[in-house]
């Protein structure tokens, strides 16, 4: 909200709308629900979703399985097509919870985990299927001591001060082996589609950040808005040029447009700062005779 033109309670609106909402909203839906433009509704949800992640969050702990996963999505701006879409990795990792002790219950490797539920998550894309990639999403999401249960990839054994419990799928589906992050990425791939009609590579990290602070306060949705406002007051203020990643043109740094603006003129469209061309009065050559 730092020099925000808009009023304070269509902040509050946008706040309330995308964390109690069981499927989020997109842009055009917020911008149908305030009545502002799809502009302003995009740069209000970029920054609301920035605004889901607790930086002094706990990391996941107990018993957690851990995957990846590949999700589509949208190379440009026309109609979402799956054939033609392109596919970002996803790590994840989830609380696997004992529904009796309703506590993360590692028990001997192995050994099966029935009538047990998803606790926390976590998402983030990686850029490749690498031990280096998968180690640091695990180091950086899961507390060290903790059971990973995996499918036994050969990234995890490089984990030594993790307790490793691998799951050897085969020619079994792997949501049987690993059920609750599998669950977990079904969520997140019919969300994406459903909601968004298909995310993209760009900002994707803030949608993961989105689903995630949804899922993790599923079974109190009533006192997500709360939450959300209670931690923007910890994250500094966004402003529009850090979300698109480029140089703010006030502070003295030129713009590079792609091409140049467009304005509306009572002759039609034509690029900015450019006049309209001048008619030109044909010229009739002076008369030799005298």
């Amino acid at each position: 909200m730092h020099r925000s033109k808009l009023p304070l309670t269509v902040w509050f609106w946008a706040a309330h709308l995308m964390a109690t909402h069981s499927n989020g909203m997109s842009a055009v839906q917020l911008g149908a629900q305030l009545g502002i433009t799809y502009k302003t509704a995009w740069l209000l949800a970029q920054k609301l979703r920035r605004s889901m992640t607790d930086p002094q969050r706990e990391p996941l702990e107990g018993v957690v399985e851990v995957d990846q996963a590949e999700i589509p999505f949208r190379t440009d701006n026309s109609f979402f097509d799956p054939v033609k879409s392109g596919k970002i990795l996803i790590a994840g990792a989830v609380e696997v919870i004992d529904r009796g002790t309703n506590q993360a219950k590692p028990r001997r490797k192995r050994a099966k985990y029935l009538d047990t539920r998803s606790g926390r998550t976590r998402l983030a894309a990686i850029p490749d299927n690498s031990a280096a990639s998968i180690e640091a999403f695990v180091r950086a999401n899961v507390k060290t001591g903790t059971t990973l249960l995996t499918d036994g990839h050969r990234s995890y054994p490089g984990l030594t001060d993790y307790r490793h419990d691998p799951r050897t799928v085969g020619k079994m589906a792997g949501h049987i082996v690993l059920p609750w992050i599998h669950r977990v990425f079904a969520l997140m791939k019919r969300w994406g589609l459903g909601t968004y009609h298909g995310l993209r590579r760009k900002h994707i990290d803030t949608y993961l950040n989105e689903f995630v602070f949804r899922y993790n306060r599923r079974f109190y949705r009533h006192v997500s808005f709360e939450t959300m406002l209670a931690l923007a007051s910890h994250h500094e203020p966004t402003s529009y040029w850090d979300i698109v990643g480029r140089d703010n043109p006030r502070k003295g740094v030129p713009t590079v447009r792609r091409q140049p603006r467009r304005r509306r003129t009572a002759t039609g469209m034509r690029a900015d700062r450019s006049r309209a061309p001048e008619k030109v009065e044909p010229s009739h050559a002076p008369d030799a005779t005298h």
